[in-house]
């Protein structure tokens, strides 16, 4: 059986990146046997920290998108983050608006694979894991990877994001 396009979009991105996992091996989309739509539900079926979860939070930043990778372990302070980025409205992104720039859908909005370069934002929370773990494109699918290949893999800007 194929994999859906979006994990073979997600994973062609990893590869073309060399991006990594913790133990410095290729990071592969690995599919789990349900749907994980909550950092504690993914990391529950990882055996992992919920901080080590690498959610993929889409933002509508003055009608432009925003990627905010952040921890499993905290929400992201929208209004400290508006302040710091200079935009008049920060809110969670609709439904639609997550699909028309990612490709994806949310619950499943992967780091990468989406159809143009994203601005993104990576939590410097998820430094103090030596592996995290991020969506995959659906639901169901995951990677692991490490806060440094975040950060390149995205060419996104360290933040504290909480």
């Amino acid at each position: 059986m194929q994999p859906h396009p979006n994990v073979q979009a997600v994973q062609r991105a990893l590869d073309d990146a060399g991006a990594r996992d913790g133990s410095g091996g290729p990071s592969r989309v690995r599919l789990l046997p349900e749907a994980v739509h909550t950092a504690a539900a993914a990391a529950d079926a990882l055996g992992v920290a919920v901080g080590a979860i690498a959610n993929s939070l889409i933002f509508d930043a003055d009608d432009a998108p925003l990627l905010v990778l952040t921890s499993g372990a905290h929400r992201v302070d929208t209004a400290g983050l508006a302040a710091t980025l200079g935009v008049t409205h920060l809110r969670r992104a609709s439904p639609d608006f997550v699909r028309r720039h990612t490709g994806q859908v949310i619950g499943g909005v992967a780091p990468v694979g989406h159809p143009g370069p994203l601005r993104t934002l990576v939590d410097t929370a998820l430094a103090g894991y030596d592996e995290v773990w991020a969506a995959g494109g659906v639901p169901q699918a995951v990677f692991p990877t490490t806060y440094a290949e975040l950060l390149r893999i995205t060419a996104g800007t360290p933040a504290e994001v909480a």
